[in-house]
């Protein structure tokens, strides 16, 4: 492939290289371009464009990105389309996503025009989270590479996610007159979170002293009744023979290993009395946050079982201490999947340049006496959302004035003169982990009522949260927009003026189209608008 300008009328049969806006629309990065393009863009004056010219063997970025995913497992996985030589990769399962790093370290020193970047080995994941994205990076790349990374990926496993499989779990829990009886509450309540995003059913608890005897027998009376056992001891494990693992010997079971190297975590007990895991769990599993415990009980609700050489190959990254990047167990249980909450972020920090001269804000026209910012968001609170956020920046002391007394917590976005793009992240940032997704409200569509946005919530609540729903017209996209959570991420990688209208075209979920009539077109932009709507001019 060669890369560089060259005049309109060579242009034909070439990649363009960038996008050319013309009077007529736009052509887009990445188009074959034809005799008519080339015509258009004379009549618009242009003299040379840059393209990339295709050499003998050259396979353009969609295509190539198509085949070499085509040659991975399509097992618990979703792929989007193919758009600008980017193809994402998402779970269709809730499970364990599974890497082998020298695999896609392979792949990637192909060559540099093919690149695979996954999530980190053992992550638990839900359905619709990305985990993949395979992205080439020129225009067209040299087929030999792109055969040579297919069959790189069909001999060879590279990643994968591994669902998980219901079980039904003792909890044994010792007692010590120093222990209270509610932290042993509040470790059962905390494990059955733990447990809820594998549907896995805590089915019992049995207290018995802290005495090797008790707590064999507590597993030798109980075994066949239950999938997996689990011991909190009440005093800390200090040597391969101390209470749990004497006891796992006791039941007539097998010890595997004493001892982890992860922090926090270290103290955990891995063995099986026949076939069914026994799990001494270390002292800070009786927190939510991560820790060693989470690591290997994953790995058995996939059907792994860690051995030696697993286990002790967990050091290089088993610092935990807090991690932003791996949501902590409670915020993967599946009570907070099923309440599928959705807030509002009503992006109100734009600078208005289409009020002209006269300095006027359109969100502080008011229509019916109410100022338009007020009115979207007297919608936005009758939708039935968890929370509405306010997205300012612009004149943000007017238009929260204007919001004074609702029930809208206000985002301050001092980047609002970028563009759009940082409105959204600052919405997204704000809505939190716990929202299942964000309905993203535009502050001047006037005509979008109450109604309409609960029709949106509904219809992506009886997804369960894993599609977007789009507002369209007599068949014609427009606005508002639900994202899921599992979008947030690439939203937060936007920049400049732009919205969500690519992540929604290349992340490869579903989208859900719900007809809310004109008012999902209709937006006031101009004085000449909001006059011929009927409203007043203010600010």
């Amino acid at each position: 492939m060669k890369f560089g300008p060259v005049g309109i009328l060579q242009a034909e049969g070439t990649v363009l290289a960038h996008a050319v806006k013309l009077p007529g629309g736009r052509l887009p990065k990445g188009r074959l371009i034809k005799a008519s393009d080339v015509s258009a863009m004379q009549a618009a004056g242009l003299a040379e464009v840059v393209v990339a010219r295709l050499e003998p063997g050259d396979v353009l970025e969609d295509e190539a990105a198509s085949r070499i995913a085509g040659a991975i497992d399509r097992d618990h996985l979703t792929f989007s389309q193919a758009a600008t030589g980017r193809i994402n990769i998402h779970a269709a399962v809730d499970g364990l996503f599974v890497a082998s790093r020298s695999v896609v370290d392979r792949l990637n020193r192909i060559d540099p025009a093919i690149t695979l970047a996954c999530l980190a080995d053992h992550v638990p994941v839900r359905s619709g989270d990305m985990v993949a994205t395979i992205k080439i990076i020129p225009l067209a790349v040299d087929g030999k590479f792109v055969d040579e990374a297919a069959a790189l990926l069909q001999a060879e496993h590279a990643f994968s996610v591994k669902p998980f499989v219901a079980r039904r779990v003792l909890l044994i829990a010792t007692t010590l007159p120093s222990l209270k009886s509610s932290v042993m509450d509040k470790t059962r309540t905390i494990l059955e979170d733990r447990l809820r995003l594998s549907s896995s059913t805590l089915e019992q608890e049995q207290r018995v002293a802290h005495i090797a005897d008790a707590v064999a027998a507590a597993i030798s009376e109980t075994k066949t009744r239950f999938d997996m056992v689990i011991v909190f001891g009440a005093s800390a494990v200090a040597d391969t023979d101390d209470v749990i693992p004497a006891a796992i010997r006791l039941a007539g079971g097998i010890v595997d290993h004493v001892g982890m190297p992860v922090d926090p975590g270290n103290l955990l007990v891995l063995g099986r009395v026949g076939d069914i895991p026994v799990i001494g769990a270390p002292g800070c599993a009786r927190s939510p946050k991560e820790n060693g415990f989470d690591w290997i009980l994953n790995r058995i609700l996939v059907g792994e079982w860690p051995d030696v050489e697993d286990i002790t190959g967990l050091g290089v990254g088993g610092l935990l201490m807090e991690i932003p990047t791996r949501p902590l167990p409670r915020a993967l249980s599946g009570s907070e999947r099923k309440e599928i909450s959705v807030a509002v972020v009503l992006l109100a920090a734009g600078r208005a340049s289409r009020m002209g001269a006269s300095g006027q804000h359109k969100l502080l026209a008011e229509l019916d006496g109410v100022p338009l910012v007020r009115r979207s968001a007297e919608a936005a609170l009758g939708s039935g959302a968890k929370d509405v956020f306010a997205v300012t920046g612009y004149r943000q002391a007017e238009i929260r004035a204007a919001l004074a007394g609702l029930d809208v917590e206000t985002v301050e976005n001092a980047d609002y003169a970028t563009g759009m793009a940082s409105s959204l992240i600052a919405g997204v940032n704000a809505a939190g982990a716990s929202i299942a997704g964000v309905l993203v409200m535009l502050a001047d569509m006037p005509w979008v009522t109450a109604a309409d946005l609960a029709a949106l919530i509904s219809a992506f609540k009886v997804e369960q949260g894993q599609v977007i729903v789009r507002a369209v017209s007599a068949g014609k996209r427009g606005n508002p927009v639900i994202l899921p959570r599992s979008t947030f991420e690439a939203v937060r990688q936007l920049q400049g003026d732009v919205g969500a209208r690519h992540i929604i075209e290349t992340c490869g979920l579903p989208v859900i189209d719900v007809d809310i009539g004109p008012a999902a077109h209709l937006d006031l932009d101009t004085p000449e608008a909001i006059i011929a709507a009927g409203g007043i001019l203010k600010g």
